[in-house]
């Protein structure tokens, strides 16, 4: 898969999908458990900026995939606070 996703004619970050698609595929119940958001939040950070299709990325994934309670919370919570540090 290449670094950039196209969907809908938007571009999305393709590693950060790929690791949302392999967090609800196959094991638990289908949803992004807080170790998953741990790991999808380190793929944001590990640019050190936040570009704007990472956040594209993000809400497409906070919009399309199911999150547990815990984790949904946790990630929000933690990017917003990431994020801030960042400016633009």
């Amino acid at each position: 898969m290449g670094y950039y996703k196209t969907i809908d004619g938007k571009k999305y970050d393709g590693a950060l999908l790929e690791a949302a698609e392999k967090a609800v595929a196959g094991r638990g119940d289908g949803r992004i458990s807080l170790e998953d958001a741990k790991s999808l939040l380190e793929k944001v950070k590990d640019g050190d900026s936040y570009t704007d299709v990472e956040k594209d990325t993000v809400a497409y994934i906070r919009e399309k995939m199911k999150w547990t309670d815990e984790a949904d919370e946790w990630f929000r919570t933690e990017i917003r606070k990431w994020a801030a540090t960042k400016g633009d």
